[in-house]
């Protein structure tokens, strides 16, 4: 891969310069552009980088936390819709995204710390309180809220958007300084790939997930309990009432949590189960069955019947968190002007478990000088007939 150069190209948009950053004449091969989307009160600038492949499948990224704010694939009949939820502003995402996390890379720690407690290595650390007792997503100012800086690469087949930042020693209350680099990877395949890596200069923990929420029918156009779920996890991670795990692996079988086979969403988020009624729905971390940890492996798999648009996740991680949008509740409006309420969409977060620091049957989330974190994560989007 050789790397591209913002300026081979600029054309004024209104007020914002958008830069071109493969030649206009290679139309037959994959693209990626960038353009000014904002800036935030600080003045810092924000962009919004667009890969498109061959086929027209097309992921809108922002500098500002990583997010996917608009993915675009064809349905069996080859019409394209937006099928990820998020914000047609940057004002949006500043004001509004601590909720939701629509899109949004999550760190230092994706999902909970109970208490926002944890020891390592005989220290005890804190971190913020932001999700009733407990410390949620990286805490008050996690990941999703900085601004990361990007550099692309173009292959033959494939077009990426390197993105870095690095969290200084005792932010968020999270120890050692952490280098972190996500790359997202568009290929003819219609497959988005995601490759993180974070390597640190202190003893720390380390959970990091993207937070895109999926409605394979499109963006905006109600609810997704209609989409045919199969998750690869014949375990789960039970949780307290504050949604921090038990530190049970609970069998899924005879449960409303066994997505062994397809079942729709919708099919058993209201019964009367503790664990459903805890998240208002799914809000929970499944096991994977992998067959060596840290291998490539098949996740889970979203089948949406009217338009016939399938997205099979594959992950390293050794778990996914299914959340089923509960607490949407028509007080943010989209991209595409509709508002977002309950069961709208499915967010599959690939991650370590909530809570590791605190379970040492878990595995692992300690990362060492000298070590480096990898996890990949690919989302394969497809059709049926």
């Amino acid at each position: 891969m050789k790397p591209l150069h913002a300026a081979s190209g600029a054309v004024l948009l209104g007020t914002a310069m958008l830069f071109t950053a493969v030649p206009a004449s290679a139309t037959s091969g994959p693209s990626i552009t960038k353009e000014a989307f904002g800036k935030l009160s600080d003045g810092t600038r924000v962009d919004r980088y667009t890969l498109r492949n061959t086929h027209g499948m097309h992921v809108r990224i922002l500098t500002y936390g990583g997010i996917i704010q608009m993915l675009d694939v064809p349905d069996r009949k080859g019409h394209d819709a937006n099928v990820a939820l998020g914000f047609a502003t940057l004002k949006d995402y500043v004001d509004k995204n601590g909720g939701p996390y629509f899109g949004a890379l999550i760190g230092r720690y994706a999902n909970r710390v109970a208490k926002g407690r944890f020891t390592l290595d005989g220290k005890t650390y804190q971190l913020p309180i932001n999700n009733g007792p407990n410390s949620l997503h990286g805490g008050i100012k996690g990941f999703n809220t900085k601004v990361w800086k990007a550099t692309v690469t173009k292959g033959k087949d494939t077009v990426a958007l390197h993105l870095a930042y690095v969290s200084k020693n005792g932010e968020e209350g999270y120890p050692g300084t952490l280098t972190t680099n996500v790359t997202y990877t568009l290929g003819a395949s219609d497959r988005l790939r995601l490759d993180y890596r974070a390597t640190t200069d202190k003893p720390t923990i380390v959970n990091l997930t993207n937070h895109s929420y999926f409605n394979l029918a499109g963006e905006g156009t109600g609810d997704a309990y209609g989409h045919r779920l199969q998750v690869n996890a014949s375990r789960y991670t039970p949780t307290d009432a504050t949604q921090i795990p038990t530190g049970r692996l609970a069998p899924v079988k005879g449960t409303p949590f066994d997505f062994t086979r397809p079942h729709t969403i919708g099919e058993r988020i209201r019964d009367n189960d503790p664990q459903l009624l805890i998240g208002h729905g799914y809000d929970h971390n499944f096991v994977l069955n992998q067959r060596r940890p840290g291998e490539l492996t098949l996740a889970a798999t979203v089948t949406e019947p009217r338009t016939g648009r399938v997205l099979r996740l594959s992950t390293t991680q050794p778990g996914v968190q299914l959340y089923t949008a509960n607490f949407l509740d028509g007080s943010l409006v989209g991209t595409s002007g509709h508002a977002y309420r309950q069961g709208d969409a499915l967010a599959l977060e690939t991650q370590h478990f909530p809570d590791s620091p605190n379970h040492p049957a878990f595995p692992s989330t300690v990362l060492r000088p000298g070590q480096t974190f990898t996890s990949t994560t690919t989302y394969a989007f497809s059709t049926t007939g």
